[in-house]
Parts: C-alpha cells; sequence; structure tokens
C-alpha cells in the first residue's frame, strides 16, 4: 500500500469573463488519505489561487461539492486518493463539474437554478394536518417513517440528476422526484392532490428510462430507482396511501 500517490488532475476550467473553457493539468504528490477536496484546495495554496471549486460542511452532508470525478458523478469531499486511484485504475483524474445547471466559473454550477426543479415539487409540508387534541405536535409513528426513511437522507447533492439519462430535459429528476414521494407519503401532509399531479405530470416519473443511474451513483446509498419504480407502478396514486 502506497502511502504517497503522483496525481494528475485534468480539470475543466471555465472563465466566465471571457466565456472560455480549457482543461487544465495539476500535478500533486498527495497522501493516500487525502480527500478530493483536499487536492482541490492544494492546489489552490501551492499552484493556482484563480482555481474555483464549492464546498461547504466536507463532511458527506451538504452536497455542494458534487463533481465529476472519470466521468462518475461524487462527492468531493467522500472520495480518498487511495480509493480513487483503486476504483478507477489510474492515477489520472478528469474533474468536471455537474452538468445539472449552468456553470459559473470552473467546478462551480448555479446551485440556484438547479434547485428550481427541487422548488417545483414543493418539498414542504403545503397544508399540514393538525396534531391530535391531547399533543402539541403531529407525531408520526416509526411504522408510518419506515416506508420513506431512506428517502429523507437525501442531500440534493445532485449526482443523480447528473447520472441520470432522462433528466436533462423534460423530465425534473430522481431527487425531484424522491422529495415529491416524501410528501405523498408523510401523513402530516393532506393536500395530495396536487402532489401526485407534478408525480406524475408531463415532467414527472413516467419520464425515468429505468437505468438505475440514480441508485448507483447515490452518495448516500439511496435506492433512488427502487422509489421511482414503486411510483410509476402507481403505488403513490393509491388512494389508500392519501
Amino acid at each position: 500500500m502506497a502511502s504517497h500517490y503522483h496525481i494528475t488532475l485534468k480539470i475543466r476550467r471555465y472563465d466566465p469573463e471571457n466565456r472560455r473553457s480549457w482543461i487544465q493539468n495539476y500535478h500533486l504528490e498527495a497522501g493516500r488519505i487525502l480527500r478530493f477536496v483536499d487536492l482541490f484546495r492544494k492546489i489552490n495554496n501551492e499552484q493556482d489561487p484563480t482555481f474555483s471549486w464549492n464546498s461547504s460542511c466536507e463532511h458527506g452532508q451538504c452536497g455542494t461539492c458534487s463533481v465529476k470525478i472519470n466521468g462518475k458523478p461524487l462527492l468531493a469531499c467522500e472520495l480518498l486518493v487511495e480509493n480513487a486511484v483503486q476504483y478507477f485504475n489510474t492515477p489520472v483524474f478528469n474533474v468536471e463539474p455537474l452538468e445539472v445547471a449552468p456553470v459559473v466559473r470552473d467546478l462551480v454550477f448555479d446551485l440556484t437554478k438547479a434547485y428550481k426543479r427541487i422548488d417545483q415539487v414543493k418539498p414542504y409540508v403545503i397544508s399540514p394536518a393538525n396534531p391530535p387534541s391531547d399533543q402539541d405536535e403531529y407525531s408520526i409513528s416509526p411504522n408510518e417513517m419506515k416506508q420513506y426513511i431512506n428517502a429523507t437522507r437525501c442531500i440534493n447533492c445532485f449526482c443523480c440528476s447528473s447520472a441520470c439519462i432522462s433528466s436533462h430535459r423534460n423530465f425534473l429528476g430522481p431527487n425531484a422526484m424522491l422529495a415529491s414521494m416524501i410528501r405523498v407519503l408523510d401523513p402530516r401532509e393532506k393536500e395530495k392532490a396536487q402532489r401526485l399531479k407534478i408525480l406524475y405530470g408531463h415532467r414527472g416519473v413516467y419520464r425515468c428510462h429505468s437505468s438505475r443511474a440514480c441508485s448507483f451513483v447515490c452518495p448516500k446509498e439511496i435506492d433512488v430507482a427502487h422509489f421511482v419504480a414503486l411510483a410509476k407502478a402507481g403505488r403513490f396514486n393509491d388512494p389508500n396511501n392519501e
């Protein structure tokens, strides 16, 4: 097991002032447990302070450091150098921004525009049911939560949307569908009709091509394709689920 690696990052750069895009190579000596966000910071500190990338928590919970590495969408804060070399069988990595929204600069894409698809499914309780008269809040039983608890782990990193072969035009995207399904199954939500209209509408689950790429790339290991398949089978359109 090597303690250090000679890494080459072939990063797609973008200069918005000149509207110029190019591939820039960076050569690094990297310890085996450095994360890719550490490599990006190393480039800023040692080689190129103009290189732009995005991050926030760097603990796999916010989704802002999503990038494509050798074609696979993933979180740069979770990928270790050693694991990347073993997984891709190379020390050379092509790094690109996700194509789910316009690129702002280098690896930074416009999250505001990416979130517009999420906003369309209204990922919040529209019409909350009143709590029982003897309680101050509406409690959800473990049995009710069991149906969709895994889906609530989505951090909207847009990796699934990037990998999806359907979501770049007419499909709202796997993570938007997941957000919609969560609220359809949420027993606190009384307004189901408009949610079902979106879920089964012209930009909803029937646009999915069932490639299962969403499940393959999900950093939270959510079987997104399973939830979409249930919706396509009409599970969420069942009155008994309302």
